[in-house]
């Protein structure tokens, strides 16, 4: 399979299964991460999401060159608006993304990685938009959503020279927020989603969208949102079983209602 899904407790692990070619994207493999992600986003029992790579060399490589080579204008618009769908569905999953970067995350990679809420990586882990290197321009949100992330400045110079960037600097860029050994990768990965899921999911949805809206909102307007989802909370069996728990000195168990 291109994407393997595994769901254990509350925590769904999708792995970019095509280690042969480096987890590059072609049209299958986008379709399948497509289709996984229309599943589990729909799972209730789902409060967090791992997104990695097969083997120990890349997270995703990029898209597919031997496919996109012969592309024309057309095609290479609706592979463009594919790759949009999936950053989209894996930005506004409710269930936070995290993005387990094991290796190389290029082009299409690390557009993908950049479309999730969380992202550590590998010691080994190398980053980038090389397209220019290629003769197009990203296509998948690398020039909107790197800018955000690590500022105008710097995603210019990363994307209009092609370069690529080690962990550390990634690091340093705030491009991830973590880096580990690659063994301790997975298992950290894993310590995150349980720790988010573990708490309220209701809040930690309307928390995710409130940052989401926001930070492309003016501030008065966002923050107009927060106190609307803010009260809107207070209608949650989640709201009276977690400061219930509080007042009683015990461990509160959410249930998402």
């Amino acid at each position: 399979m291109a994407v393997d899904v595994v769901r254990d407790g509350h925590v769904a692990t999708i792995t970019l299964n095509r280690p042969d070619v480096l987890n590059a994207f072609n049209t299958a493999q986008l379709e399948a991460l497509r289709d996984a992600l229309t599943e589990v986003r729909q799972d209730p029992a789902v409060r967090a999401i791992i997104l990695t790579g097969a083997g120990e060399r890349a997270f995703a490589a990029g898209a597919d060159i031997a496919e996109m080579r012969d592309k024309s204008p057309r095609e290479a618009l609706a592979f463009a608006q594919l790759g949009h769908a999936v950053c989209s569905l894996l930005e506004t999953a409710p269930q936070p993304t995290i993005a387990a970067i094991n290796g190389f995350a290029l082009g299409g990679g690390c557009e993908v990685a950049l479309a999730c809420d969380i992202r550590i990586c590998s010691e080994n882990a190398q980053l980038g938009q090389p397209e220019v290197t290629l003769g197009i321009p990203p296509g998948w949100g690398g020039t909107q959503r790197l800018a955000r992330v690590i500022g105008r400045a710097a995603a210019k110079e990363l994307i209009l020279t092609g370069r690529r960037i080690g962990a550390e600097e990634a690091l340093r860029r705030g491009l991830v927020s973590a880096v580990y050994p690659l063994a301790e990768l997975l298992p950290k990965a894993r310590e995150l989603a349980d720790r988010i899921a573990a708490n309220a999911p209701i809040a930690v949805r309307y928390a995710k969208e409130a940052i989401n809206r926001g930070t492309e909102s003016d501030l008065e307007t966002a923050l107009a949102y927060e106190a609307q989802i803010f009260a809107l909370a207070f209608d949650t069996l989640d709201q009276k079983e977690g400061m219930g728990a509080f007042l009683e000195r015990r461990k509160p168990t959410f249930t998402g209602a």
